[in-house]
Parts: structure tokens; sequence; C-alpha cells
């Protein structure tokens, strides 16, 4: 175990938050990791659900409108899905980047990331800065 700390001291840090400040940010990372994932169980029990109805023969399913409707609610659903999804492995990464130091350093700028941005955004890896200049 002392070997793995000595590995550790000698990652170069990149971040240029304190270890508190990461472990902070890892907190509010893992609150909206667990949100989505809760949502994410959510959307696949709707979609789950949306495809079991839809092969149920009721008389509904047999009106056009209403089978249209029924199309458009599992695509927007299915939609909602693969953001949350992608979000997921966007925070997936910030812990990542928190574990190997390298969190809250742009990726265009190479300048520090505002803190306000972190707690707004915390998965973001570019500044205000470098976000406007994108547009």
């Amino acid at each position: 175990m002392a070997s793995a700390k000595k590995e550790e001291n000698k990652q170069e840090r990149v971040s240029p938050y304190s270890d508190e400040e990461l472990e902070y940010f890892r907190e509010i990372i893992l609150s909206k990791l667990e949100e989505a994932e809760n949502e994410m169980e959510t959307l696949q029990r709707t979609l789950r659900e949306s495809m079991e109805n839809s092969s149920d023969e009721s008389a509904y399913s047999f009106h056009m409108a209403d089978a249209g409707t029924d199309a458009q609610e599992r695509e927007k659903t299915y939609m909602l899905y693969n953001r949350t999804r992608k979000f997921i492995r966007y925070l997936d990464d910030a812990l990542k980047r928190i574990d190997n130091k390298t969190y809250g350093v742009c990726k265009v700028t190479g300048k520090k990331i505002a803190k306000g941005r972190l707690e707004a955004v915390p998965h973001t890896q570019l500044s205000i800065e470098a976000k406007l200049k994108r547009r």
C-alpha cells in the first residue's frame, strides 16, 4: 500500500484544485450521477411499457392518429434516454479526471475552469472563455 501512495504522489498534478476541492466536486458529480441513473431507469421502464402496449390489440391501436402519437412519444422517450446515457458518460469521464487530477482544466485554453462553472456544469471541460469562442 505504501508503494501505491508513492505512485500517487509521483503523479503530476494538473488540476488547479486541491484534493479537498476535488472531493467536493466528486460529491456533486456523484449526486448528479445518481439522479441521471434513476432517470435512465424510469425512461427504460417507460420505453418497455410503451413497447408492450403498442403490441396490445386494443381499439385505440387501430386508430392512425393514436398510433402516430404513441410512436412520437416513444421516439421522444428514446431521445431522452440516449441524452441521459450520454450525460452519464460525461459524468463518468469527469470522475476519471478527478482521479487522475486533471479535473478543472480547460481543454482548449489550458486555464483553470471557474469553480462556479464547475458547480453548475460539473462535467464540463471548457472554460466560459473557450465556450464563448466556439459559438
